[in-house]
């Protein structure tokens, strides 16, 4: 599940966030669990609700169908993608109006989008067009305004032990999509879509509740002037060719990421005997997928290990069981088997993003790194899900081949990744409040950098 990263303190005005006027963070305390619960369940909730649309699009194209509405399969597929698109793409911009307006205000903000696109989408339950704006322009964008904020604001309160805990608020998306599936198929069950739809608006609603949590710590005394556009963009990140190719990799890998949610619950139910648990598979995902955030985020730390190495291994595994899914048709314990291990690899996956931008831009560009990053892959978010639903119409609801080439783009990232290591890094330039330094160019593929060490030196480049 592509939605969080771990982060680091952050700064507003040239000031460390999470400083207070006389010491760090308390890193405990009343206040401070309680911003780690609401965080958490800013997290779960979005992400919950967007990995488990697989349950909603099941509805919205029995609905289209019975309308006649041509190509329903890709048509209701937009609709989640538009979603889980509209969160990483704005995630850039998100940052940004974080310090800008504050970290209260923006996840109220968002809060307030994804509740009200949720709310409106119960009254287009029919309207693809419409829903494409509600629930995916409207819920994404509520998404990634409460998103960065809800992060952001652990820095205040913790330091030392800022690693465990955005462990376990990104783990939130992990154990609310474990629930979710069961939970919104029962609600339409009893409900109906449209109630179900309104039950979510209320649920997205409690996102605004946790925003009155997010009080940001008193930062020590410095400069007051709001940030400028010099100081909100670093155009040191976007000329790095090293992070340019490690983006573009994962972008190539993700086209075909997505699909498998999606599409999950109506494969279920066209190829495995009736009463087989469609929401199961899902379930696996979540489960193995927490679990994958603990394991290589461990593995990831130790010494000797390089991590975009990692991060290829799992784009190539989740390729390959992405392909093998088509082939675990009436076989349900297979499925099972092929979820669980997906779910392993989305963990280490998602658990290599925020070190990994630091290790090529270092701690000054690693938080815009990560935010251009979610940015870029916001595109093949959206548009490779579509594109199944438009084969999968075409092909008169075969699941085959669009599963087939679901599970290409993952391992043509995996191997476009390996031109890393022919990039030379070039001199980096850094400007902060004014001042430009510059650091040396290096020539090693997976440099960790650190705040009062020189850099380690992992990997040696052969040379050739």
């Amino acid at each position: 599940m592509v939605e969080e990263c771990a982060v680091q303190p952050l700064t507003r005005n040239g000031v460390q966030r999470g400083a207070r006027k006389d010491e760090g963070p308390a890193d405990g305390g009343s206040r401070a669990w309680a911003v780690m619960l609401g965080s958490f369940f800013c997290n779960g909730i979005l992400f919950g609700v967007i990995n488990s649309y697989g349950v909603l699009y099941k509805e919205f194209v029995d609905n289209l169908q019975k309308n006649n509405v041509t190509n329903a399969s890709g048509k209701a597929a937009l609709v989640g993608s538009f979603a889980m698109g509209t969160t990483f793409f704005v995630s850039p911009v998100s940052g940004v109006l974080t310090d800008w307006i504050g970290i209260r205000q923006t996840t109220f903000l968002g809060g307030a989008f994804a509740s009200t696109g949720m709310l409106l989408s119960s009254f287009f339950a029919d309207d693809v067009a419409a829903l494409c704006v509600t629930y995916g322009a409207m819920y994404g964008l509520g998404g990634a305004l409460a998103y960065t904020p809800s992060l952001a604001v652990l820095g205040h309160y913790f330091g030392r032990y800022l690693g465990v805990v955005n462990g376990f608020v990104t783990a939130g998306s992990s154990a609310f999509t474990i629930a979710m599936p069961y939970f919104m198929d029962a609600l339409i069950q009893y409900t109906g879509i449209v109630w179900t739809l309104r039950i979510l608006a209320a649920i997205s609603g409690l996102i605004m509740l946790c925003a009155f949590l997010f009080k940001p710590v008193r930062l020590t005394t410095g400069p007051t002037k709001r940030p400028t556009l010099r100081d909100a963009f670093n155009m040191e990140v976007i000329t790095n060719a090293r992070y340019v190719v490690w983006t573009l990799g994962i972008a190539i890998s993700l086209f075909g990421y997505f699909v498998p949610y999606v599409y999950m619950l109506k494969f279920v139910e066209a190829n495995f005997d009736e009463g087989s648990d469609t929401k199961l598979p899902i379930l696996c995902i979540g489960v193995t997928s927490g679990l994958g955030r603990l394991l290589f985020g461990y593995i990831a730390d130790m010494k000797g290990v390089n991590r975009i190495y990692l991060q290829q291994l799992s784009f190539f595994s989740i390729g390959m069981l992405t392909i093998l899914l088509p082939f675990s048709a009436g076989y349900y314990g297979w499925l099972v088997v092929i979820t669980l291990g997906m779910g392993i690899f989305d963990g280490c996956f998602i658990s290599l993003l925020g070190p990994i931008a630091f290790d090529l831009c270092g701690r000054q560009g690693a938080t815009q790194a990560i935010g251009m990053l979610l940015g870029v892959c916001s595109i093949p978010l959206t548009i490779g899900p579509y594109i199944a639903g438009v084969l999968l119409d075409a092909r008169g609801g075969d699941y085959q081949l669009p599963l087939l080439l679901a599970g290409i783009p993952p391992l043509v990232g995996a191997a476009a990744m390996f031109s890393i290591k022919c990039v030379s890094a070039d001199k980096k330039v850094i400007v902060q409040n004014g001042n430009t330094t510059y650091s040396k160019p290096t020539n090693h593929f997976n440099v960790r950098h650190d705040d009062d060490k020189e850099p380690k030196k992992n990997f040696e480049e052969d040379g050739d």
